[in-house]
């Protein structure tokens, strides 16, 4: 049976903020029961593959690092379906440079599209190999969260808080690690 709705983290976890999007995911599942029908996925820096994770399901909730001039590092911002659809593609560097407008337009093309698909944006600064979340973004990422419950439950998907909270899955940086492994 396919998942109805995917909760998805882009980003690379090696380079600093743009590691948001997995680390925002670690936290809520850390921290939330969800239904049977949500998946949630590390979908790390996706290319026109992620035409195929978005193609057939109800819903989707991203969560994603995002540049802005206006708005302070740390920001959260949100993307409906429609404000990511008006986006024109921009040219891509490289075979891994995130298309989501690009994969959103495919399924629409091709009548797959999810009915629901928001983008949660938080606004990164730094983006060096090696360095890990920097203090606004890693304190936005509760607000991110916070964003995805409520999209879940704008779509009655059941969310439910976990007694004890687990320690995160963060794998990818020895600080968070010590700290969910106890030795930090």
């Amino acid at each position: 049976m396919s998942k109805r709705v995917l909760i998805g983290g882009i980003g690379n976890v090696l380079l600093g903020d743009d590691a948001v999007g997995p680390y925002v995911l670690r936290l809520l599942e850390s921290e939330y029961a969800l239904g049977d029908d949500v998946e949630i996925a590390d979908l790390g820096t996706p290319a026109l593959d992620l035409t195929h994770r978005l193609a057939g399901l109800h819903a989707a909730i991203l969560v994603d690092c995002v540049a802005s001039d206006e708005h302070p590092s740390g920001t959260v911002l949100l993307y409906r379906k429609g404000d990511i659809l008006r986006i024109e593609p921009a040219q891509r560097l490289d075979p891994h440079s995130p298309a989501l407008s690009e994969c959103l337009m495919t399924t629409e093309m091709l009548g797959a599209s999810p009915e629901y698909l928001i983008l949660v944006g938080v606004v990164g600064q730094c983006f060096d190999p090696g360095q890990t979340l920097t203090t606004a973004v890693e304190q936005a990422a509760a607000s991110a969260v916070r964003a995805i419950l409520v999209e879940l439950q704008k779509l009655k998907i059941p969310c439910v808080k976990r007694e004890p909270v687990l320690a995160p899955a963060l794998w990818w940086c020895e600080r968070f690690q010590n700290l969910s492994t106890g030795n930090g």
